[in-house]
């Protein structure tokens, strides 16, 4: 089974250097599952030829605002919405989460209660409390039509999210390593963006575990599961 993952964005130098990026980070994640990968740059308008060019899509993180205006945006969501309609499944990691609630009909905003940093915990639908790194101050306030919640805690009403049985997508980095998240905050722990307090929590929580792994066994069988239902969904319209 191919991956498609569609790169919105990069991590920070300083990971890079003994993490690789976004595309690294996630091929690493899901390994034990045995997906063939191919990745494609679309933060630098590199996009697929089709959505059928890969089996499912994975869309990353990025530094960048959904509702801000930069060229890759509205071929991304042209994208997503071309495969929610062709029933590809897509997988949605933090502003991969937000585009494709965006590109489907929901809002995303800057949340004016402010940031998300560190190991935060959200109750998961059939799985319980899932501990997971975040790093975000942008969320999903209004849900597409399609959508339903499947996760959430005080700070994030959706957490995660799913549309059918094709799409599913988290607010939260499982990509995201404790030792990674001790670099971004000593990357940025001195910057006026972010409360000290919260900072110095979420270097202190870098210590405790996270419920990474669970969460890379729901996105394998995510996509297993929706490719599928494929033929099924296509025998049904034919």
């Amino acid at each position: 089974m191919k991956i498609g993952l569609l790169k919105c964005g990069q991590t920070l130098p300083e990971v890079i250097e003994g993490h690789g990026d976004f595309d690294a980070m996630f091929i690493r994640l899901l390994a034990p599952y045995g997906f063939d990968f191919e990745v494609w740059d679309v933060e630098h308008m590199d996009f697929p030829a089709s959505v059928e060019d890969a089996d499912g899509w994975l869309l990353t993180g990025s530094k960048h605002g959904a509702y801000e205006d930069h060229a890759f945006i509205p071929p991304l969501e042209d994208f997503i919405r071309r495969a929610w309609a062709a029933a590809v499944p897509m997988v949605g990691i933090c502003f991969g989460h937000q585009i494709i609630a965006q590109a489907l009909g929901g809002k995303v905003v800057k949340f004016p209660g402010g940031w998300a940093v560190g190991r935060r915990t959200y109750d998961f639908d059939g799985l319980g409390e899932i501990a997971l790194n975040a790093w975000h101050q942008d969320q999903v306030v209004e849900l597409p039509p399609a959508a339903r919640v499947v996760a959430r805690n005080d700070f994030t009403e959706a957490a995660a999210l799913r549309y059918g049985d094709t799409v599913f997508t988290l607010q939260p980095h499982p990509e995201l390593s404790p030792e990674m998240i001790r670099i971004y905050v000593d990357v940025r722990k001195d910057m006026p963006t972010y409360p000290r307090p919260m900072m110095e929590q979420a270097a202190a929580d870098c210590a405790l575990p996270t419920d990474a792994a669970r969460i890379a066994a729901e996105i394998a069988a995510h996509f297993r599961a929706a490719v599928a239902a494929e033929p099924l969904r296509s025998a049904a319209h034919g």
